[in-house]
């Protein structure tokens, strides 16, 4: 760890730089006094000067911009957290966010959610829309897995979905939390223009969502409690508790747990005979 006042930017830098195989690149191993690519291979693969990157390592020549940091950051192969305390050692701050859009669930991730076999628990983008769930939450909150990709988008579901509108107990505060969380976090992930489309669909299609929406009210959220209205299990009472997937910031975790023992012997039941 650099001591405070050394070049922890070029510190930084620099040890990425020599964890690298010059073989990975095209380069030729060749002699080399240490270990890595040399400054002028990695000014090569972001498109920079040689000169400008060897004064940027020995804490010369002022910051860079923000583009030049993230070509350097590309062309070191760094990865997302790597490349925010890049942007942190520079700056003081992470990049400016940019969304990204949804590429996957691991096997792992889907395995944390089948551990939780009787807490509803469900993983959804930044834009609101579910990529992944167990057995439990498409028994209890919706049957995702009979729903078509668009379909699973929790606005579309609230506001379009009659069945998924009558199991809520307070079907107008739920909205409004909905749509105030779901601005904040497009506007966190940078998703704005991802987000345009669905707005302007619900907008035509809810005066209900179109008031919400030009409410312009913001909310936060991490954790709360939820009462539905269940066709099978009757009223049901739930604590949900959001979390953030780390290295996934499009990624946000909810988890559903009952309050009451009945409940949870009653979701216990009902995973059982599915």
């Amino acid at each position: 760890m650099p001591l405070q006042g050394e070049n922890q930017l070029g510190t930084f830098l620099r040890d990425r730089r020599m964890r690298l195989d010059p073989a990975t690149f095209g380069f030729q191993p060749g002699r080399r006094r240490t270990p890595g690519l040399r400054r002028e291979e990695v000014a090569q693969r972001a498109n920079i000067s040689p000169t400008w990157y060897t004064w940027l390592e020995q804490g010369r020549g002022g910051a860079p911009s923000a583009d030049v940091l993230d070509r350097i950051a590309t062309g070191l192969m760094l990865t997302q957290p790597e490349r925010d305390h890049l942007h942190i050692l520079a700056f003081g701050h992470p990049p400016e966010a940019r969304y990204r859009q949804h590429e996957g669930i691991t096997p792992r991730l889907q395995r944390v959610l089948d551990a939780m076999p009787h807490s509803p628990a469900i993983i959804r983008t930044a834009t609101w829309d579910v990529v992944a769930w167990n057995k439990a939450a498409t028994l209890v909150l919706a049957n995702y897995a009979e729903l078509p990709r668009e379909g699973r988008n929790i606005l579309r579901l609230i506001f379009a979905d009659e069945r998924v509108r009558a199991a809520q107990d307070d079907w107008r505060n739920v909205a409004r939390y909905v749509v105030g969380t779901f601005r904040a976090d497009a506007a966190r992930a940078g998703a704005g223009q991802e987000i345009r489309q669905l707005v302007d669909e619900l907008s035509a299609s809810s005066a209900e969502f179109r008031a919400l929406w030009n409410d312009n009210e913001v909310m936060g959220h991490g954790e709360g409690t939820k009462r539905l209205h269940h066709p099978v299990l009757g009223t049901v009472d739930l604590e949900f508790s959001t979390f953030a997937v780390e290295g996934r910031s499009d990624l946000i975790m909810m988890v559903y747990n009952p309050t009451m023992p009945r409940t949870i012997e009653r979701i216990q039941a009902l995973v059982a005979e599915a």
